[in-house]
């Protein structure tokens, strides 16, 4: 075998040392966070070095609101209780607008709680050319949480992790921020409130309120209304 050939075997051999280990790694650190929360994420360190700052205080499940947690669920991902990890039919949009299900429509966006939470915890934002790189492993991340971790703890950290807005992250930061309360307190309407910001939080303000917050939340409420009668929700959120 020739330098120039042992070069380049050593060189995919380091390669997919690499990858191994990365591989390994951020299954465990993923396996981790089901008992703790991440330290600091890439988009919470993105907001911190790009001038927005960085707000947050993590909180458990019980000192969350319910109301929270239902209006998160009605805005983001109706199905969040039933499926894997992923709303196929959304994805597809090759079904009809409503589910099988009366009165119970899908959330805002094919991307589920659970996609929202690994992308948020494990990699990065953005669209573009990193939208589709991230595809993969957000698959992966979504599968390994939902297998380990249970809808309440991704609930949980999804509610923590996100940014509610301008360098602002999770719900404990928001409720102090927008209405000087803990986020155990936060009424049906404030949880609305916030909730409703989350397709673009810098853009779509709470206070003071844009108008896309204000058309939004009245319809976040309605449809928190028509959750709370399904057994699979209220199970979830007790």
């Amino acid at each position: 075998m020739t330098a120039n050939k042992k070069g380049k075997t050593g060189f995919w051999k380091f390669t997919l040392r690499i990858i191994l280990f990365l591989f390994i790694s951020s299954t465990l650190y993923a396996i981790i966070c089901r008992w703790l929360f991440p330290p600091i994420t890439i988009t919470q360190t993105v907001s911190a070095v790009t001038g927005y700052g960085l707000s947050r205080d993590y909180v458990s499940w019980n000192d969350i609101s319910r109301n929270v947690k239902l209006a998160a669920i009605a805005s983001e991902d109706q199905l969040f209780a039933e499926h894997g990890g992923f709303d196929w039919n959304a994805i597809d949009k090759s079904v009809n607008a409503n589910t099988h299900r009366k009165g119970r429509v899908k959330g805002a966006a094919a991307s589920t709680i659970s996609q929202q939470t690994a992308k948020n915890v494990f990699l990065w934002q953005g669209s573009g050319i990193g939208r589709y790189i991230r595809k993969i492993p957000e698959f992966y991340f979504t599968k390994i949480i939902e297998w380990t971790w249970g809808k309440k703890r991704i609930l949980e950290v999804y509610l923590n992790v996100i940014e509610m807005g301008p360098g602002t992250f999770g719900i404990e930061a928001a409720s102090r921020k927008y209405f000087n309360k803990p986020a155990k307190n936060l009424s049906k309407a404030e949880a609305a409130m916030i909730i409703a910001s989350l397709p673009n939080p810098k853009r779509f303000t709470v206070k003071p309120m844009s108008r896309w917050v204000r058309w939004r939340y009245p319809h976040i409420m309605q449809q928190m209304d028509n959750l709370e009668a399904y057994p699979d929700v209220e199970e979830l959120l007790r």
